[in-house]
């Protein structure tokens, strides 16, 4: 095997893709969780590299037997927890053609089609949102690609501090505070201890449960009015369009009008549910949009771009630019000393970068907009689907009403037991999750131990749906006759 050659790649890469091809046509073969041990490989492999090069059919072999058994199987029909994680083939392709110019595109000169590609898809994503104006190129903001939700929260906290430390003064910094709902992503937390925000500073407003579990614009304002009496400085504002636990929506437009009352940083994390809003339909969730600073999302997640991909806008790239640009002199070239380009090194926190962009044109090409639409409406019925099914079971309820493809679910616990149904629930998603046959998760809202089935893979099809229901009804049943 050398290093680089194109008969032996086109060879290789043949069987690679018939490999691939034919793990896709045997998936519901697997189990969807993986059902090894902690450790398990170890056993299996040497303890050193071979000194010798080895065969391909001999590597094929020990991916089937040993590494296949270790795969929790993200794309399987029968997948339905967390949240959906996309592969398609355009976003395969998209991948393999990014792996072969193996580009690291800090700046515009390092290749210019990798900037520019970006620059332009964003653009088109921002107007399939109807993001305000403001957030494309053309303006004085613009989008680009991290890695995760969690880099793109990380990048616009870190320019809101700079930002206003540049008018509170160096010192302020033990005095800033951030504000979210207590259903936030704990990405805002790891983003705020890597910002040198201080742990008591981290405010964490109650969701309001009446209202699925969106956070209560008052709370927020008096939690601020307190912090301000104290003399400490409210300056980041995190709004959730699909929470984790949940798929809450906040109220952006109220939660907006408070951080510009006070001037602070609005960020809006659309991470999952920003997808349904290409959907007209859906559009109204974002309705407040124009009131953010940044604004993020996944096309990782629902979207059929393979990982990673997550979109993030910005409506003033300076602030950006201030707080992760550097220039040492190996870095210089004409096209950047002239400001003539983007350089999208100074808009995330590492270096290098891969042609992402590559894999979302080409999702957008090969599918086109309309086709997208319809997938992520197919996935959105499938869950409606499952709800009736839940709703139709008196042992069943829903616990908050369903947003998106995400249905929070519970056996009902017998009045007699004490924790509330927490190891009957538990014991449920643990005996159906050992089947092998689906994979749930779960979360805990209002202190219940509740059950999700969040419905996006791309292969599933109501039978899978209905299967996995039969399945969940035939555990509970077992479960309730022990109790």
């Amino acid at each position: 095997m050398r290093p680089m050659d194109a008969e032996q790649l086109r060879e290789c890469g043949h069987r690679m893709v018939d490999f691939i091809a034919d793990y896709y046509k045997s998936i519901e073969t697997f189990p969807v969780l993986s059902q090894v041990q902690p450790g398990y490989l170890k056993e299996l492999l040497p303890d050193s590299a071979p000194n010798r090069p080895d065969t391909l059919d001999a590597l094929f072999d020990d991916i089937r037997e040993k590494i296949v058994p270790g795969v929790t199987h993200w794309q399987s029909p029968n997948y339905f927890a967390y949240y959906p994680s996309n592969s398609s083939t355009a976003g395969f392709l998209g991948e393999m053609l990014s792996a072969a110019f193996n580009i690291v595109g800090f700046s515009w000169i390092t290749s210019p089609a990798a900037t520019e590609l970006e620059v332009i898809v964003l653009d088109w994503f921002a107007k399939m949102l109807k993001l305000p104006s403001q957030f494309l190129s053309s303006a004085l903001g613009g989008g680009v690609i991290q890695g995760t939700a969690s880099e793109a929260v990380l990048v616009v906290l870190l320019a809101a501090r700079d930002r206003t430390l540049k008018k509170q003064g160096k010192k302020s910094l033990e005095k800033l505070v951030v504000y979210t709902s207590d259903q936030t992503h704990s990405a805002l937390q790891k983003a705020c201890q890597i910002a040198g925000i201080f742990p008591e500073n981290f405010r964490v407003v109650k969701a309001d449960c009446s209202n699925n579990y969106a956070v209560a614009p008052e709370a927020v304002s008096e939690a601020i009015s307190v912090d301000l009496s104290s003399g400490l400085i409210p300056f980041f504002i995190c709004a959730t369009v699909g929470t984790t636990s949940s798929s809450a929506v906040d109220p952006l437009h109220k939660l907006g009008k408070i951080a510009q009352a006070h001037d602070m940083w609005f960020h809006i994390d659309a991470a999952y549910a920003g997808s349904a809003c290409i959907c007209p339909e859906y559009r109204h969730h974002l309705d407040g949009v124009e009131e953010a600073d940044s604004f993020n999302m996944n096309a990782h997640k629902w979207f059929l771009t393979n990982f990673d991909c997550s979109l993030l806008w910005v409506k003033d790239r300076s602030h950006l630019i201030e707080a992760l640009s550097t220039n040492p002199e190996f870095l210089k070239n004409k096209a950047s000393q002239a400001n003539s380009v983007v350089d999208f090194k100074d808009w995330q926190i590492p270096l290098g970068r891969r042609f992402r962009s590559l894999k979302l044109w080409m999702v957008l090409r090969l599918y086109g907009v309309e086709n997208l639409q319809s997938y992520i409406r197919k996935h959105i019925q499938l869950a409606k689907h499952f709800e009736q099914l839940v709703l139709s079971d008196s042992r069943f309820e829903v616990v908050t009403p369903r947003n998106f493809s995400l249905v929070c679910f519970r056996l009902v616990p017998p009045t007699s037991e004490e924790d509330d149904g927490r190891k009957l629930n538990y014991g449920l998603m643990d005996t159906a999750n050992s089947s092998g046959k689906i994979f749930i998760s779960h979360t805990v809202l209002s202190g219940k131990f509740v059950l999700r089935f969040a419905v996006g893979a791309p292969l599933t099809e109501e039978q899978h749906v209905d299967a996995a229901w039969k399945l969940l009804q035939d555990e509970a049943t077992k479960l309730l006759r022990s109790v």
